[in-house]
């Protein structure tokens, strides 16, 4: 719903702040006080074309706010896609320099006019010379009928949710078929290509984790045979020129013992020698290399290597060739049971699409009732609304099927008696146009909840019990919702909720229009203004009071 309109600097209008309310708001005001630039300056703020002629002389720029207190889930959608924060509260703020430069916000963040204008397409139903969308866009008709159809029909609803959960079935059935019969023309190719690939795989036998494993064994049988060599290095040096070192030493020690003098002068020499080469014997034991088993160490690196040659062939990483083995021997058996599988799979689409073709079906006859009653709703309300030579229908034709069935619905209008129907936006304009809306939005009111509804133009060429019936629907739609009107009828503007007066002011050589809102005497007086032109009578002052029914 709109709550408030700020303008500034937009032609006639200098600064003015509206606060609008829920239900019905009706706007008045003689001709030419500016009635036009209010619904010029409502539509920049929801992303109509910008035109620098709406700037007032003598500004560098114009601005418009628009604030909403209503945000539905479509209008959810779309702020998350544009990364706009979803909160009760939106405002759609527009600016407007007087070289035609144009910049948009919606809650102080930057977008674009094509991003402003499909937020407020989802917000307000302009009605008039700047009718936008909503249905007057064929596209929305199904929408509407179906929406009106869970409303007045039992088990709509649950038709319209069977087709939609049938046709995702049949659609995902399908694709899957597809799936399959696009994997087996491929495989059955490349069937001898993957028999190689299996056979090797099989043959290889490889274990999530091996190559880690025979990594690390390899690298430790390496590491062994690097240390062998480096202990026959140490003992060489122990044994320099080839020459036995214990040896040399055990003879050195025996030659001593040869000695005459007795005792011996050199006992404590000798038995240090026989303790020196008693130690050499120890360290050259503890020293001596491991064997190392050559054959083993070659057997690791040939599976290693083996292992990464695969993974390279195949471009994946050694712990995955398993699945990779896996993944062929499905395509490999799927092409061996390819018979099998595509019978199996072709007649679970066909089931689907049965499934969706029985609930499609009831689903159209069930929107072929729901067409009739709209009908039998709208030319009730037609006659009232001096649409009396009018005829309506909601057009129901064959349509590709989708998740909402087999049908396209256009609604569609014939104004005058001998003439073919026509698209609902083609068959009428101006008031007309807009009282048809009004009678259609009033029998699918159950739709419009929440919403804001915009009518210029609706009272043109009616009066009298006429325009008391466009009044009285217009209070009907407004209620639970929001309808904004413009109107040069006393009878309509009866019915108000809230009533605004469009005034102008001209002051040394400025003229400014200004909006306020009018309550008890002064609403009365406007409203007998309306009857009886610029001089307010006892008489119009009396019809006036009984004009108003709010």
């Amino acid at each position: 719903m709109l709550t408030h309109l700020y303008i500034s600097n937009i032609v006639l209008i200098e600064k003015l702040n509206l606060e609008f309310g829920a239900g019905l708001n009706i706007l008045t005001g003689e001709t030419g006080a500016g009635k036009s630039i209010l619904m010029d300056a409502l539509a920049l703020a929801l992303g109509a074309r910008s035109d620098a002629g709406l700037v007032r002389h003598g500004c560098d720029s114009a601005s418009v706010i628009a604030e909403f207190d209503t945000i539905n889930a479509e209008l959810c959608k779309i702020l998350d896609e544009n990364g706009i924060d979803c909160d009760d509260n939106l405002i759609l703020r527009r600016t407007l320099s007087a070289d035609g430069k144009s910049r948009a916000w919606i809650n102080d963040t930057p977008v674009s006019i094509k991003t402003l204008k499909q937020v407020g397409d989802t917000l307000v139903e302009i009605h008039g010379q700047f009718a936008n969308h909503a249905l007057l866009n064929p596209s929305t008709h199904r929408d509407a009928l179906d929406a009106f159809g869970v409303a007045t029909i039992p088990d709509y609803a649950q038709l319209l949710s069977r087709t939609h959960d049938a046709y995702i079935a049949y659609h995902n059935a399908k694709k899957k078929l597809d799936d399959l019969q696009k994997t087996l023309e491929k495989s059955a190719s490349d069937r001898d290509f993957l028999t190689h690939n299996v056979n090797e795989l099989s043959a290889l036998g490889v274990q999530v984790g091996e190559e880690e494993q025979l990594a690390s064994q390899r690298t430790s049988m390496m590491n062994a045979e690097k240390d062998s060599a480096i202990l026959s290095d140490a003992i060489a040096a122990l044994n320099p020129r080839g020459e036995s070192l214990y040896d040399n030493i055990y003879t050195a020690a025996n030659i001593l013992l040869r000695i005459k003098t007795d005792p011996n002068p050199y006992t404590e020499q000798i038995d240090a020698l026989y303790n020196a080469a008693q130690i050499l014997s120890d360290v050259e034991e503890k020293l001596a290399p491991a064997e190392i088993d050559t054959a083993t160490l070659d057997s690791v690196e040939e599976r290693l290597f083996a292992i990464r040659a695969a993974a390279r062939k195949y471009r994946v990483t050694a712990d995955e060739l398993p699945q990779k083995l896996a993944e062929m021997t499905e395509q490999l058996n799927a092409i061996e049971n390819s018979d099998t599988e595509l019978k199996k799979q072709t007649a679970i689409v066909k089931s689907a699409y049965s499934e969706f073709t029985a609930a499609a079906t009831q689903l159209t006859n069930a929107r072929a009732d729901a067409a009739k009653q709209l009908r039998t709703r709208m030319l009730a309300e037609l006659p009232d609304l001096k649409l009396g030579n009018a005829d309506f229908m909601a057009e129901c034709a064959a349509a590709a099927p989708s998740v909402d069935g087999c049908d396209d619905i256009v609604f569609m209008i014939k104004t005058n008696p001998g003439m073919p129907f026509a698209p609902l936006h083609r068959a009428a304009s101006g008031g007309e146009l807009a009282r048809l809306m009004l009678a259609l939005r009033v029998v699918l009111s159950n739709s419009g909840a929440g919403h804001t509804f915009v009518f210029d133009e609706i009272d043109t060429g009616i009066s009298g019990a006429t325009a008391s019936a466009v009044g009285d629907r217009l209070n009907r739609l407004a209620t639970g919702s929001q309808a904004l009107v413009i109107t040069h009828s006393a009878q309509v503007a009866g019915y108000a909720d809230k009533h605004f007066k469009i005034s102008k002011q001209t002051h040394d050589d400025t003229t400014t229009t200004t909006v306020t809102e009018i309550t008890g005497d002064d609403r009365i007086n406007e409203i007998a203004r309306i009857i009886s032109g610029a001089k307010i009578t006892p008489e119009s002052l009396a019809t006036a009071r009984t004009l108003i029914k709010n």
